[in-house]
């Protein structure tokens, strides 16, 4: 374990200036991106009496080998660096506001001829309008239940749209009134888009004038006697007054703000945000997450800000006030570059009284049990999981707990469609992006290989690119220069093992884990241990776990470690294996529903997706596409001569014992190699 004062800058070496400062670990990857208004003060906290130190900075301090640092000249300038290098290196130790799925919102697809209202989740895309986000999609559904009988737009997808122009009759909600159905001609292009629009000025706040439109025509109906429409005219503002109920006006000046809350212990911290657009609550969004150090509330709410709606897509558009319970130490800063993103000005403010501090204390009293409710999910506290890490190195005689575990697992079915699975967890979490799957290759024709063979290929290949990246990259012949100012960093960067000299980024690989785990007893244990053996790896340990009774086997035993059933480690090591289950079992369906359901076209060389796709439209079918002739083929867009030869070749081949024609090499398809989810 490295110790903080071996990679201490020498005194008087650190500026005063601002700047951004990364930690990193032995392996040169970057582990914790800060930013400083005083470099020189804030790096010297670090190199502190180790023993004073947050539990969490303890760790990251004494895990990293190394601390490097670029000055800026304004802490805006610092904040738009800090931001873009925590995104590019994604450090172990930064606080992460990261949810476990992504809320749902209620889209309006303007980019459409005829745009459908429908739940949407990720990413935002041009030319599509949001509402939200909401807690659940439950809650969106229920709304459009309402409002559909008042704004009856178009909800289907383009398939069931196009289904029913085609067969010329609507679907369900078309027949109750709960679509004007566009897709049989029952109203046209623009009636449609005005019904779309009403529907958004509706959503967007602007209800007391639909009431009143609605009032107006029920009474007039009314006095024409024409009761039937009145009926459904008071239908229809009633299911408006219900779907406004759903969203009370919480701020009656309809204020367009973000209301930030957090809960917070030594170790980790709650956060609640709660949109409120033209005074009403949209949505509510939630997180909880790890503090590396004694994190106030203003630094929560800086890191909230510039992680939250720092991205050019946004977890949401960045409101014109921003409520929270403390002003960060840069809040000025904050403001100016908050302002840049949302194009005027946004404002920070901590409500002292009245509806905005009622409001904020609500917020919090739901961060609050956010917070309780983590604490009772067992893989979630960060005690739970150090403990976890603890008795595993325990249990397996290491010196130090293993920050990184690798499971491997491998599926198939009677030597056919081999994969392997590599899951990585770091301080007992699952870093997807850190996934590897494997396509086993084995025989020439990548079959025959039982799950000794292929777990050793597997493992072959994995450290093999590590030990690979040990090697640093040979330097170029040039002409001795000076570097100029700011590139000393980054010749520094270049020069460390694992390290992409191109890209400044990480290699594939290039970090080993303290532990590798196996799905599997003794055989398997013993498969790897001789071809880490063969590499000379001897700093990785290594296990195995087999399900029939859960025994923990190391390589060389006889007998296996038998770890308590109600042990924090066991349950760990449970988890590793089942997601490297998880995770190889889904590649091997996708492989083999690929493979039985391939095309003739498939082994077809030098035909792309694209150009499969055109001959398919053109002809309609394979039968088709292969009764058809060479001039015939030719005359799709993309297709030459030779291309439709070859494709009439590969649909109809040659009977037993006809004349042989001119032959044609088929090309296998390549053999699978590493993906990365």
């Amino acid at each position: 374990m490295p110790d903080p004062s071996t990679y201490r800058p020498a005194p008087g070496t650190i500026p005063e200036s601002p700047g951004v400062y990364r930690f990193r670990d032995q392996a040169g990857r970057v582990i914790y991106v800060g930013k400083a208004k005083n470099l020189r003060n804030r790096l010297n906290s670090y190199f502190a009496d180790t023993w004073s130190l947050h539990a969490r900075t303890q760790q990251m301090v004494t895990t990293a080998a190394s601390v490097d640092w670029v000055t800026v000249g304004t802490e805006v300038e610092a904040l738009q660096l800090e931001y873009s290098w925590i995104k590019e290196f994604d450090p172990r130790f930064n606080v992460k506001y990261r949810d476990d799925k992504s809320y749902p919102f209620l889209a309006v697809t303007l980019n459409e001829e005829f745009p459908r209202l429908q739940v949407m989740r990720g990413a935002k895309r041009k030319g599509v309008r949001y509402f939200g986000p909401y807690s659940h999609a439950w809650a969106i559904r229920e709304t459009l239940d309402l409002l559909l009988r008042v704004f009856p737009a178009r909800t289907c997808s383009s398939g069931v749209f196009k289904r029913a122009g085609q067969i010329g009759r609507p679907c369900l909600l078309g027949y109750i009134g709960k679509c004007s159905a566009p897709c049989v001609g029952r109203v046209s292009a623009d009636e449609h888009r005005e019904i779309v629009d009403d529907f958004c000025d509706f959503m967007a706040g602007r209800t007391d004038t639909f009431v009143k439109r609605l009032e107006r025509e029920m009474m007039q109906a009314s006095e024409e006697l024409e009761f039937e429409r009145a009926a459904r005219l008071r239908d229809d503002i009633a299911a408006l007054r219900r779907a406004m109920e759903k969203q009370t006006v919480v701020l009656g000046d309809g204020t367009d703000a973000d209301v930030v809350a957090f809960a917070e212990d030594p170790l980790e911290a709650a956060v609640q945000v709660f949109h409120v657009r033209d005074g009403r609550v949209r949505g509510q969004r939630g997180w909880v997450v790890e503090k590396v150090e004694d994190l106030t509330t203003g630094d929560l709410v800086h890191h909230f800000c510039t992680q939250v709606y720092g991205d050019v897509q946004g977890e949401g558009d960045v409101p014109r006030e921003l409520l929270v319970p403390a002003l960060p130490d840069d809040a000025d800063a904050l403001a100016d570059w908050l302002s840049d993103h949302r194009g005027s000005r946004v404002h920070l403010r901590v409500p002292q009284r009245g509806d905005k501090r009622a409001l904020l204390e609500t917020v919090a009293r739901n961060a609050g049990e956010s917070l309780q409710r983590h604490k009772l999910r067992r893989a979630g506290d960060l005690t739970t999981r150090s403990k976890a890490l603890d008795e595993i190195a325990e249990a397996l005689g290491m010196e130090t707990s293993p920050l990184r575990i690798e499971c491997f697992d491998v599926s198939q079915i009677q030597g056919t469609d081999v994969v392997a699975s590599m899951v990585v967890f770091e301080d007992g979490l699952a870093r997807k992006s850190e996934y590897r799957r494997f396509a086993v290759r084995g025989n020439a024709d990548g079959s025959g290989m039982d799950d000794l063979s292929a777990m050793s290929e597997v493992m072959r290949r994995r450290f093999a690119r590590y030990k690979a990246s040990e090697q640093p990259p040979e330097p170029e012949a040039a002409e001795p220069s000076e570097p100029a100012d700011g590139d000393a960093d980054e010749i520094a960067t270049n020069d460390l093992p694992g390290i992409d000299p191109l890209t400044g980024r990480p290699r594939r690989f290039a970090y080993p884990p303290q532990l590798v785990v196996v799905d599997g007893g003794q055989p398997q244990v013993n498969a790897v241990a001789a071809v880490l053996s063969d590499l000379g790896i001897t700093d990785v340990a290594l296990c195995g776990l087999a399900k029939r009774l859960e025994e923990v086997w190391l390589p060389g035993d006889d007998f296996p470690v038998i770890l308590p059933r109600t042990s924090e480690a066991l349950y760990l090591l449970q988890r590793v294996r089942d997601e490297a289950h998880r995770f190889a079992i889904t590649y091997h369906r996708q492989r083999r529903s690929k493979r039985m359901t391939a095309s003739a076209l498939d082994s077809v060389p030098g035909l792309g997706e694209t150009r499969r796709k055109a001959l398919l439209r053109h002809f309609g079918s394979l039968k088709r596409l292969a009764a058809a002739t060479a001039e015939e083929i030719a005359e799709v867009p993309g297709i030459g001569r030779r291309t439709a030869e070859t494709v009439l070749a590969a649909l109809n081949p040659p009977k037993p014992g006809a004349e042989a024609g001119p032959a044609v090499t088929l090309s296998p398809p390549a053999s699978g190699t590493e993906q990365s989810e």
